[in-house]
């Protein structure tokens, strides 16, 4: 353990006592700005003020690390030297560990903890003695807190029934045509409780009181139950300069699993309880990982702590499973790996980019901050940084510990049995779209490459240019999206120039090797993207069909146009055919209040 042991607790209790206040200080700063941050997204999505909701969730984003820099910082100066004794630590965590069991966000608090004492202590690995490492979820009752859901019991689904839902949420634009979305949704749920065999009764609607916000739109987010079953329930909202309207129902368990895709930015909810809401949350969506849940909800540093409890769980369950080379395409910048039997990859940056790459350490791990802090539109796959994890070296295949010890030497360090990764990427595993298509029946491989093309659209409408736009950079989830993971040549697409190849004069400047033509650092040639696209000829003119126009300047300068001006369009986390009203449009400009 680092530091010394020379200190006499009793003697200093009052250290004991002021550190004590000062991390209590920091968490609460922490949790009244987070919650005043979540509170404004009921006002911005009343006012339509889209940018204000960007601003505030990169905001919110930004506020832990802010938080905790400056809670070490005050520890450090109020302990001097006794900063690092191990001993001092035992006795704060065990009269943390008191407090915190009394608070209903127990989970939160532990982690805000670790998060203070790893940076002090500068940990390398996990020491449990004086952190945290399981999740410890609320052990009493809190009379104090609201109950998480309302309830509805009736016989049968009626327009009166929808009616009396929507009205329970207090939102200050009232509803354009409140009957129509009613009997809408109505008749949705009843054809499908039909479709299941009748409609059962008696039925009871469970909705969580506080709605759930990202960018655009709201979700009231609740289930259907009856005798034995249950089905989900959500409501997804718009705002028109009419006010507001249903868009979609989501009805369906892969619905809702979309609308909390890995790949989407997170929610901003008013949750008393996190524990409660994510056992919720759970129950809707059994296959997702807990710290999914919590990480979609804006706790993505617990999100980080439940994800290293499923590694430890992992590799206590699976002895025999070993970390190894992810399957397809070796990378020019990171080593990918992974366990077989876990759906997670591991990425480790390399010490040395082959060519054509020229980017640098540093702007590799910039634009994974970039898009960390980007509005993903359910096509960006979210990446979680760990630093200093310690695993054994038993847990990795030969070929993969010589690839690591030979190319990502400022990553990753082998001492003893021990392997630190002193910096690595985490992330949900997809199957790479190369890799994809090669397997996919045609029915398959065609919706994937519609939806390649649909992600490149949705990218550049967030102002995002993937650079590199080859399709092992792209992967399809388990649901058939299609996702975005390759970062290190991502680009605003607001700083590139989009220009048509000049025509050549002369045969020699035809087939010359290099441009007969000037070209300036953020040209970008679209007509060339054909080149790229390494499908197959049946599925390239089905890319061309749907999407020819991405070998255009003028799409993307109309994109680019758009962005400018501050015109912002919603990405849907569903498809048309869930909408009630497809051609209805949002809001656009702020209203004032």
């Amino acid at each position: 353990m680092p530091g010394t042991s020379g200190l006499t607790l009793p003697r200093y209790g009052h250290l004991v006592d002021h550190t004590l206040d000062l991390l209590w200080s920091g968490y609460s700063e922490y949790c009244s700005t987070f919650e005043r941050i979540t509170q404004r997204a009921a006002e911005r999505f009343d006012r339509c003020d889209w940018l204000g909701m960007r601003r505030d969730t990169v905001e919110r984003l930004e506020l832990y690390p802010k938080v905790v820099g400056h809670t070490c910082r005050r520890i450090t100066r109020h302990l001097g030297l006794q900063a690092q004794n191990p001993n001092l630590w035992l006795k704060l965590k065990a009269r943390f560990a008191e407090r915190a069991a009394e608070r209903p966000d127990t989970e939160i608090a532990r982690t805000f903890y670790n998060s203070i004492n790893r940076r002090i202590l500068q940990t390398i690995g996990i020491e449990p003695d004086l952190e945290f490492v399981a999740p410890q979820p609320p052990a009493g009752s809190f009379s104090h807190r609201d109950p998480l859901v309302f309830s509805v019991s009736v016989d049968r689904i009626t327009d009166q029934t929808i009616k009396q839902i929507l009205s329970r949420f207090a939102f200050r634009t009232p509803f354009a045509d409140i009957e129509t979305d009613a009997r809408l949704c109505a008749e949705r749920i009843r054809l499908l409780l039909y479709r299941r065999g009748g409609s059962p009764m008696p039925l009871r609607i469970e909705m969580v009181k506080a709605p759930f916000f990202r960018e655009m739109g709201a979700f009231l987010i609740g289930r259907l139950q009856w005798q034995d079953h249950q089905m989900p329930l959500v409501f997804a909202l718009g705002n028109a300069e009419s006010g507001l309207f249903v868009d979609a129902l989501l009805l369906r368990t892969e619905e809702i699993r979309i609308l909390f895709s890995f790949s989407h930015t997170y929610f901003h909810v008013r949750a008393a309880c996190p524990y409660d809401l994510v056992c919720f949350l759970k129950e809707l969506m059994p296959e997702k990982r807990t710290a999914e849940l919590y990480i979609s909800l804006g706790y993505n540093k617990h999100g980080k702590t439940e994800l290293y409890g499923d590694l430890l769980e992992h590799q206590r369950m699976c002895s025999l499973d070993r970390f190894e080379t992810a399957p397809g395409q070796r990378g020019m910048v990171m080593i990918a790996f992974y366990m077989p039997q876990d759906d997670l990859i591991y990425k480790l940056i390399r010490d040395r980019f082959a060519s054509p790459k020229h980017a640098t350490r540093q702007q590799v791990m910039e634009k994974y901050e970039y898009v960390f802090k980007h509005d993903r539109a359910g096509r960006l796959v979210d990446v979680q940084t760990f630093e200093n994890l310690e695993i054994e070296d038993c847990c990795f295949t030969p070929d993969l510990l010589s690839e690591m010890q030979t190319e990502a030497q400022r990553t990753a360090s082998i001492e003893g049995s021990q392997v630190i990764l002193h910096h690595v990427y985490v992330e949900r595993r997809l199957i790479p779209l190369d890799v994809f298509l090669k397997s996919a029946d045609a029915s398959a491989a065609k919706a994937a490459v519609i939806d390649y093309g649909r992600t490149i659209k949705d990218l550049a409408r967030i102002n995002v240019f993937p650079g590199d736009m080859l399709i092992k950079n792209f992967g399809v989830t388990r649901l058939g999206r299609v996702v975005f993971y390759d970062y290190d040549e991502l680009c605003p697409l607001t700083d590139c120039n989009f220009r048509r190849l000049p025509q050549a004069r002369r045969h020699e400047e035809e087939i010359a090797s290099e441009p007969w033509f000037m070209v300036g650092e953020n040209d970008v040639f679209p007509e060339e993207f054909a080149s790229f696209l390494a499908l197959p000829p049946d599925l390239r003119q089905v890319f061309l069909k749907y999407h020819g126009d991405l070998l255009t300047p003028e799409f993307w300068q109309q994109i680019q146009e758009q962005i400018r001006s501050g015109i912002m369009t919603p990405i849907l986390p569903y498809t048309n055919s869930q909408r009630l009203r497809p051609h209805q449009a949002w809001g656009s400009t702020p209203r004032k209040r």
